[in-house]
């Protein structure tokens, strides 16, 4: 059975673009544009899940949503394939930045978004949010001084769940060439023939 992934331009579902082009699996793709004035998906969305949120993968009979959930489902059906390492800590490092992405990271990043939509309104918090969104790229670039990749010394799972976070702060957020060990990482990343052979399925990616 094809898996089937409703995409939403400039999203986190194009990470699973990624991750189904890394794991060789033969897939679908059915795009949605957000509105232009807006930024919202679409109402057809919604007919897929009523959350009307993306990314939302069929497979096995399933519908799955939250992105760490379908990477964790489809890293457990390519039988472990870029999932956590053997060791221990790695375990414990890649499980802990499957979830830290979007459980952690973004709310930050989502903060400073809607700050920034708010104009002069949104000023006085700007400072307040970016040292918020600081506090998490400081941790992260400590973090890669000592490994190539976030779970250890193999690119996993966890790269691809951080990918959007790290991106979007690249775009939006600050991360600049003042954190060398980030900006190597996300470098790396996005060489990946994967990385590139998704962004071709999915169509324009702002972040890449």
């Amino acid at each position: 059975m094809t898996i089937i992934v409703h995409h939403l331009n400039n999203s986190r579902s194009q990470r699973i673009l990624w991750l189904l082009e890394e794991l060789g699996e033969a897939y679908e793709v059915r795009r949605y544009e957000r509105d232009r004035k807006t930024m919202r998906a679409p109402a057809a969305l919604r007919a897929v899940h009523p959350l009307g949120r993306s990314p939302v993968v069929e497979v096995d009979g399933h519908r799955l949503i939250e992105t760490g959930a379908i990477m964790e489902y489809l890293v457990a059906r390519a039988g472990g394939r870029f999932g956590a390492p053997t060791d221990a800590e790695g375990a414990i490092r890649w499980r802990k930045f499957l979830h830290y992405a979007e459980g952690s990271m973004m709310p930050p990043l989502l903060a400073l978004l809607v700050v920034g939509k708010l104009g002069l309104l949104g000023r006085p918090a700007r400072p307040t949010v970016q040292g918020m969104l600081d506090d998490h790229l400081d941790w992260l670039e400590s973090e890669l001084a000592s490994r190539p990749y976030f779970a250890g010394p193999d690119f996993s799972a966890a790269d691809m769940m951080m990918s959007f976070p790290i991106e979007a702060s690249r775009a939006r957020g600050g991360l600049d060439e003042s954190r060398p060990h980030l900006i190597g990482w996300l470098e790396r990343i996005q060489a990946r023939p994967a990385y590139q052979a998704a962004l071709r399925t999915g169509g324009h990616y702002a972040y890449a």
